[in-house]
Parts: structure tokens; C-alpha cells; sequence
């Protein structure tokens, strides 16, 4: 691509001096060359005409010198690489030039093939700096688009590093966490859009923060329900425990959110929070045109079936044994071992407390209970019966004693 030079010199003799002497460059497209016979009449030209790439500039001139033209340039939104031309061992103007900006300097009489050699200089230098421009720019695009689903630094990080987006999948160690809103869709039609649009905007600007907060990544958004990915796209050795400790924030910002909405005469049902751990296959799966980063698996599809078991279970937040497993210091109650739908093998599921919730003297009469029900012990149900009746609000509790009492025995848990 041919490159602009202009030159602003009131010598009426250099213009053809300088198109005769890089006749050859100009034939082959290398540069070309516009004139200008002082500073105000090269602003005009810059001014009218954005193709410019650099400017050549002598010094004394009438009406503007080359010294103020160099400082107007310099003052403007994309100041142009500018070469002073200045008379030899005029060291003052000189320093001056170097001082406002000027990206190099020669000395009069011109020596032709000095020219040459600064103009491939300064070219140069103006398309490694065009291309940092270049770079920064994609960075920021880049950076805008993945805030909209990753935390900021990991925003920043793949913005610096486009080729961990790139299309195709990669097998990775994740965490998978979907949540989703109990009876939502059923709420949507009965509820004004004038509500619905904030009510969602507020819930899941407030989840998405969480999300944010503790490095997941948002890889999917319908409606109300959310897919969260914890280890992908960048490495963390500690995905499942950011995950659990995601989903009792979001748990407690969900709970909170109800209340508050409540308070304005809608009631919302609880989200519930699905999570497993393990092997899945992470990517950019837009097809080149789409932006699709996502995840697919049986981790994935484990993470979704715990996120549903969730309703006929009682709780709000339900993890595989994948998950607690990984988890130093895990803590939470054992649910059952969960025959899902699509698998043959019962996956033990657990949920998650905070550590003051398991310590308390609710959660160690619901330990002991449990362990009588694995074991078979038909003080199970009396256990139960007695949990539920100081504490009718533990949905779990009432589960397990409804089972019992409808003939079921051990932790294993059919769910339709």
C-alpha cells in the first residue's frame, strides 16, 4: 500500500527535484509524494485530506515556520510522524523541533540519500505504531465483548490472549452450576412486561456480579436460568470449591431478592442451583460467526439433572459427590444417592451448608438421622418425624420422612 508524504517547503525548485529523484518508488507504488508551500497551507491540506502518512517540513517559511507547524500537529487527535529540515549546524531550532514532538531531523542541503533512508525509517515506525493501535483496539473490542460473560480479569486476560476463544473444544476439569427459578415461566404470563423487565434486569444484574465475584464464567442466559462454568476458559485448580462457594452466595442473594420483591406483591419462587465436577469439552462452538462459548458433557448434563432434582428433593442448592469431593473441608448435608434420569449408577448428592449452618444442633440431628436411614435403622423415622417437627420449614427432613413413611428404605433415592 503506497504511502503519503507531505512535503512543505517554500522552495520552488524541491518539488520537482524530489519527484524526479524517487520517480522510481512512485512508479512502483512505494510512496508518493503532495507539496505544500507553507505551515498554513499544509494545515489546510491536512485538514481536507486524511490520507497523509508523515510530514517532511523545512524550518523558515513565510507565513507559518515549520516550528509552529510541527506544535499544531502535534496538538491534534492523531498527530502525524513529522522530519524538521533545517539548515546544517542549526542546532537550536534543531533541539526545539526534537523538544515538540519532531520524530526525526535533516540538514539542508539534502542529501537525497539520506532522505530516502529516514522517509523508509519513519514509514516503518508509523506501521509498527498503526498496528500496536491495531492490537490495542482488537484487545478493547475483545475485552468489551467477553466483560458481558466473564469476570473482569478473566476479561482481560483472554483479551490478551484471543487463541484461548479460538473455535473448537478443548477437554477440561470443570465445575458446571445451572440455576434456575421455581415456576418462573409460569409467572411470565401472568405478570406486565413493565414488571417483568426490571424484575429481571435487577435479579440476574445481581447474580451475574456473584457469578463475577468469584471468577466463574456466565456462558448461558435464558429467561431467568443461568449456566455458570468454574475451570474454563482459564485454569483453576480450585473450581469446585469457587463453585460451592458461588452457589451459597447466590443462594443467599437469591433468598434476599425474594424478600425484597415480596415486599412490592410479587412472589417468586426459590432459585435452585444444580453443580457437578469433572471431565467436559469447553470451546467457542459459534461456527465462525457467533460468539458460543460453552460447554457439553456428563458433567454438564449431571450439573442440569441436580438443578431439576431439586424440586421433588426440597432443597435449593444440590451437589454431586464430583463436587464435594474436590472440595477441602466440604460441608453440607447428604441428600440420598440419586438415580437420575440417563444413568444407570446412583450419584451420591449432598447439600451444601455454610460452615455456621452445619455446626448448629439442627444439621448434627439431621447427620444422625441420615446415618440411621443408610444403615437401615428403623429409629429412622421416629428421627425424622422429631426433626420436622422442631424444624416444619426443612423441606429435606420432611422428604425423607414422607419416604419412609410410604415404605421406602436405604439412601437411595428414584427420582422421576
Amino acid at each position: 500500500m503506497s504511502a503519503t508524504i507531505l512535503v512543505v517547503d517554500d522552495e520552488p525548485d524541491l518539488e520537482t527535484l524530489v519527484q524526479q529523484r524517487f520517480r522510481r518508488q512512485i512508479r512502483g507504488g512505494e510512496f508518493g509524494f503532495r507539496f505544500a508551500r507553507d505551515g498554513v497551507e499544509a494545515l489546510d491540506m491536512l485538514a481536507s485530506d486524511g490520507d497523509v502518512d508523515m510530514v517532511l517540513s523545512d524550518i523558515n517559511m513565510p507565513r507559518m515556520d515549520g516550528l509552529t507547524l510541527l506544535e499544531k500537529i502535534q496538538e491534534t487527535a492523531d498527530p502525524l510522524s513529522t522530519v524538521i529540515v533545517s539548515a546544517y549546524g542549526d542546532m537550536a531550532n534543531i533541539r526545539t523541533a526534537m523538544n515538540r514532538g519532531a520524530f526525526d531531523f535533516l540538514t539542508k542541503p539534502i542529501d537525497f540519500a539520506d532522505l530516502e533512508t529516514t522517509i523508509k525509517k519513519t514509514l516503518a515506525h508509523i506501521a509498527r505504531l498503526r498496528e500496536a493501535r491495531r492490537r490495542l483496539a482488537e484487545a478493547e473490542r475483545v475485552h468489551a465483548l467477553l466483560s458481558r460473560y466473564f469476570s473482569p480479569n478473566l476479561a482481560e486476560r483472554l483479551a490478551s490472549d484471543p487463541e484461548a476463544v479460538d473455535l473448537g473444544g478443548q477437554r477440561r476439569e470443570i465445575t458446571s452450576l445451572f440455576t434456575d427459578i421455581a415456576e418462573f415461566t409460569s409467572m411470565v404470563e401472568i405478570l406486565d412486561l413493565e414488571i417483568i423487565a426490571p424484575l429481571l434486569n435487577d435479579y440476574l444484574g445481581g447474580m451475574t456480579e456473584i457469578v463475577f465475584a468469584n471468577g466463574g464464567t456466565v456462558v448461558k442466559i435464558i429467561g431467568d436460568a443461568m449456566h455458570v462454568l468454574f475451570g474454563a476458559p482459564a485454569d483453576q485448580p480450585d473450581h469446585a470449591a469457587r463453585a460451592v462457594a458461588c452457589a451459597l452466595d447466590l443462594d443467599a442473594y437469591a433468598q434476599a431478592f425474594r424478600v425484597r420483591w415480596l415486599g412490592r406483591g410479587i412472589a417468586l419462587g426459590a432459585t435452585r442451583l444444580g453443580l457437578s465436577a469433572g471431565p467436559a469439552i469447553v470451546g467457542n462452538f459459534g461456527g465462525g460467526k457467533y460468539f458460543d462459548y460453552t460447554a457439553y458433557g456428563d458433567t454438564v448434563n449431571t450439573a442440569a439433572r441436580l438443578e431439576a432434582a431439586n424440586k421433588q428433593l426440597g432443597t435449593r442448592i444440590c451437589v454431586g459427590d464430583s463436587v464435594a469431593s474436590r472440595v477441602p473441608g466440604f460441608t453440607g448435608r447428604p441428600i440420598g444417592d440419586l438415580l437420575l434420569r440417563g444413568r444407570k449408577e446412583p450419584l451420591r448428592a449432598f447439600e451444601p451448608l455454610a460452615a455456621a449452618a452445619h455446626d448448629d444442633a439442627a444439621t448434627r440431628a439431621y447427620l444422625e438421622a441420615f446415618a440411621k436411614l443408610e444403615a437401615g435403622d428403623p429409629l429412622a423415622m421416629p428421627a425424622f418425624a422429631a426433626l420436622l417437627g422442631l424444624h416444619s420449614e426443612d423441606h429435606l427432613v420432611g422428604f425423607h420422612l414422607r419416604r419412609l413413611l410410604n415404605g421406602a428404605a436405604g439412601p437411595t433415592i428414584a427420582l422421576d
